[in-house]
């Protein structure tokens, strides 16, 4: 009978942690301005109902685009100012180096607050699999 008890206080536990579990999220662009832009009003909508989430944006090929210097949207927003609000809230933006080595791009064309990671798919499948982190393309 103790065991039973033991076993459900466990089970109990265990529930009680997974609620109280942080959100782990990598959203991967790889696509260009239109998914970018698509993207994050995704990540904006996400922290509106869950500010708590730990939310890490990872962009390779043409997905690296809104995070260049002087990026804009079709309505000429720079992508910038959105980058810098959900930076305060906690998201970070990771860059390829391979996409930055193969389209020869130098990490000085880059918006200051991108941090550069040696392989995009690396650094999804780390984090999803290594880490815990849900995977989301918008």
């Amino acid at each position: 009978m103790k065991v039973l008890q033991a076993l459900a206080v466990v089970a109990a536990l265990a529930a009680a942690g997974a609620v109280a579990a942080q959100d782990k999220v990598i959203y991967h662009f790889d696509s260009g301005l239109a998914q970018a832009t698509k993207g994050l009003r995704n990540i904006r909508n996400h922290l509106e109902v869950d500010p708590k989430a730990k939310i890490v944006v990872v962009a390779h090929a043409e997905g690296v685009d809104f995070l260049m210097a002087g990026g804009q949207d079709a309505n000429k927003n720079p992508y910038n100012v959105i980058v810098e609000d959900l930076k305060t809230q906690g998201v970070t933006f990771e860059v390829c180096r391979i996409t930055l080595r193969n389209r020869k791009l130098d990490p000085k064309q880059f918006i200051p607050d991108v941090e550069f990671t040696p392989s995009g798919v690396q650094r999804i499948t780390k984090l999803q699999q290594r880490d815990g982190y849900a995977y989301l393309k918008p």
